[in-house]
């Protein structure tokens, strides 16, 4: 494809971290769609599928009319064998707080790139995370918040759980909610420029 001819980029997701993300590296969607998909796990998917056929779901689920790149993303946490999805409600944000409380834990992030309803590539990214053990005052104050909404593993490490976290090894912007390299990386190849 020539140089002189942009492609828009779609992105298939309605969260700001994703978007602001984006524009952290200079790409700015030409728009942004939210998808509905059914994010429940399948029998003995393991994280890293289950992110990636999540991303590539929201990816393909976008109703686009041109040639234009979609690109789908999603975000899975953790825990030993134990998936970590959005708490569905405080007690259950609770249940996975207590858990990752003082333990390493992995946050998988899936990118996935779409042109003309057809999968072009996807990456999977593994960062490894680790809490400080939590008080429970520290889980009453996190939880009073409400930062846990919508996140899986019931944290935002770009918020107030910033402050819990002794280490990562890997790509912050992963737990936040979209590898950037990689993304960039994908977009490249399919000859994106900004």
């Amino acid at each position: 494809m020539p140089d002189s001819q942009k492609l828009n980029l779609i992105l298939a997701s309605a969260s700001p971290r994703r978007l602001e993300l984006l524009r952290q590296i200079g790409v700015e969607p030409d728009a942004v769609m939210s998808t509905e998909i059914d994010e429940s796990v399948l029998r003995d998917e393991t994280p890293p599928q289950l992110v990636r056929r999540l991303a590539e779901a929201k990816a393909l689920a976008a109703e686009v009319d041109t040639d234009a790149l979609v690109i789908g993303a999603d975000t899975v946490v953790a825990c030993g064998t134990r998936i970590l999805g959005k708490p569905a409600d405080i007690e259950q944000a609770r249940q996975y707080l207590n858990l990752i409380s003082g333990r390493r834990h992995r946050v998988y992030g899936g990118v996935c790139l779409v042109r003309a309803g057809k999968k072009i590539s996807a990456r999977v990214v593994m960062t490894a995370v680790k809490f400080k053990r939590l008080s429970a005052p520290e889980i009453d104050g996190y939880l009073a918040s409400d930062e846990w909404q919508g996140k899986a593993g019931a944290y935002a490490i770009q918020g107030r759980a910033g402050a819990f976290v002794q280490s990562i090894t890997g790509s912050y912007a992963n737990v936040v909610g979209l590898p950037l390299y990689e993304t960039q990386q994908l977009l490249l190849g399919a000859g994106y420029r900004t």
